[in-house]
């Protein structure tokens, strides 16, 4: 993980852009490979949404990425073909889900974002969103209460990977 200076003058998300500008440099991310999600960028930073959402607004302004409406956010100009990512979209999401799991963003016990909340966040339709949530809830890592809602589980209950 990169240390950022939290209390300089260079805004968080300018700091990022640049560490994401030397990956991209450095061939360590290549052209129509997908930068790392919202979640991921929060994930290893320890930024918020906001802030993760100006890397890609400030990568787009030094014209190093493109923004495909569903489906994220790319290294190289609008139209170079995309990688193709290994994993489906609802799987990636449900990833970004569990890791904001385990730093105890979404808490054991409390709901998860709503079906709509996913879809604004994410840019994806209904279906992803609710794929997403069914990925989790194979996984043991959510429970859905009809009427209610669907809730994190308990830790106990989270799946053998979770424990390393």
């Amino acid at each position: 993980m990169s240390v950022l200076d939290r209390d300089g003058p260079i805004p968080l998300y300018v700091q990022v852009a640049d560490v994401i500008h030397e990956r991209i440099a450095g061939g360590e991310l290549r052209t129509g490979e997908p930068v790392p999600s919202e979640a991921a960028l929060e994930a290893e930073f320890g930024i918020a949404r906001t802030t993760a959402r100006n890397v890609a607004r400030e990568l787009r302004r030094r014209r190093l990425v493109h923004t495909v409406r569903g489906e994220g956010t790319f290294v190289g100009p609008a139209g170079v073909p995309r990688v193709k990512p290994t994993r489906a979209l609802h799987a990636r999401i449900a990833e970004d889900l569990v890791a904001r799991i385990r730093r105890g963003e979404l808490r054991p016990n409390r709901p998860i974002p709503s079906d709509t909340t996913l879809m604004r966040q994410y840019g994806v339709a209904r279906g992803t969103a609710r794929r997403a949530v069914s990925h989790l809830r194979e996984r043991r890592w959510v429970v859905t209460v009809p009427q209610r809602g669907t809730y994190v589980c308990d830790p106990g209950e989270w799946p053998e990977e979770a424990s390393g």
